[in-house]
């Protein structure tokens, strides 16, 4: 909200069906509230930002897509399948702007290696290996995690839904994936009736091959990646916005940082700003809800692969 405001001199109006939420934003951020989500379309939005639990993400969407309004919607765009072709339709019939929440897409860690890969810098790329592990209570420590989406399937929880950007930023850097194959589980103590920890295994058209590693179990979180090329390496962190590169050419490292005092934030406001140019006619969307279906079919086909045992082809 905070972000929003920072970035545009519209009105901005919320909804939550939570009363102690509805006059937190009221009071402290001075914006007009509502808790039923069909008096709050009645003001005539021109966009809305779904940011409510998973499940709910399409409910939501499509309410406000009948009404013509644009949409950011955050990742992943549903935890099914089931309305999301609706939704595309009423999208291209209204010529409505739609932005998945992404954020990790507008790291400059990841742009830079997008930019490697694109000049071909290590050559074709043959493998990869994605890693990303942090304790789920330390996510939101100011909340119990039981309570958290993330901790119940019925809200779309678990950790494959929850951290998609993995899946989302290997599969936009490496293009489209053929293959999956994955197992995953609740293997912790943690109160929670989702899976907390997956290996996945993606094949992509190119024939590269991926293995992501998630979970909700690390204490010490961690947020990383290595790419392999028949020329080359890259290596990721992105806790410590390094990226690391070898090439047969210069036979040594090469170093990118992000730029210093660098926040995470900024993540979230480059989204915003784009998502409004996006709007504005300015930009094409980074992240169509198109992209944002093709992921979830990744995510799907993993739970699928992980519950029958079996190599999932993603059409």
């Amino acid at each position: 909200m905070n972000n929003l405001k920072n970035i545009t001199t519209g009105e901005i109006i919320a909804y939550r069906t939570r009363k102690k939420k509805v006059t937190k934003l009221e009071n402290e951020l001075h914006v007009k509230a509502y808790s039923n989500l069909a008096e709050a379309l009645s003001q005539n939005p021109d966009t809305v930002l779904v940011t409510n639990p998973t499940s709910l993400h399409i409910q939501t969407a499509l309410s406000a897509a009948r009404q013509g309004c644009h949409i950011f919607i955050e990742k992943p765009i549903s935890h099914t399948l089931g309305g999301i072709d609706e939704l595309i339709n009423i999208v291209h019939k209204k010529n409505l702007v739609v932005l998945v929440g992404c954020n990790l897409r507008f790291h400059p860690c990841l742009q830079f290696i997008k930019k490697l890969l694109d000049e071909k810098r290590i050559g074709k790329v043959v493998s990869a290996r994605v890693q990303m592990g942090q304790y789920l209570p330390d996510w939101h420590p100011w909340e119990d995690y039981r309570n958290m989406y993330s901790a119940h399937q019925s809200l779309g929880g678990g950790i494959i839904l929850d951290a998609i950007h993995e899946l989302d930023y290997i599969s936009w850097l490496l293009g489209d994936v053929t293959k999956v194959f994955s197992f995953s589980d609740k293997l912790s103590d943690l109160d929670i009736d989702t899976e907390d920890v997956a290996e996945i295994l993606l094949q992509f058209k190119t024939g590269a091959i991926a293995e992501v590693h998630l979970d909700y179990v690390q204490r010490y979180p961690s947020r990383s990646c290595e790419i392999i090329g028949d020329e080359g390496s890259i290596i990721l962190d992105i806790n410590n916005g390094t990226v690391k590169i070898y090439t047969a050419e210069k036979m040594e490292w090469e170093f990118f940082e992000q730029p210093k005092n660098y926040n995470m934030n900024q993540t979230y406001i480059d989204e915003m700003v784009h998502f409004v140019r996006c709007i504005e006619g300015k930009e094409k969307t980074l992240i169509s809800i198109t992209n944002g279906l093709n992921v979830l079919k990744i995510a799907l086909a993993t739970k699928e692969s992980a519950k029958n045992g079996k190599i999932i082809e993603i059409n």
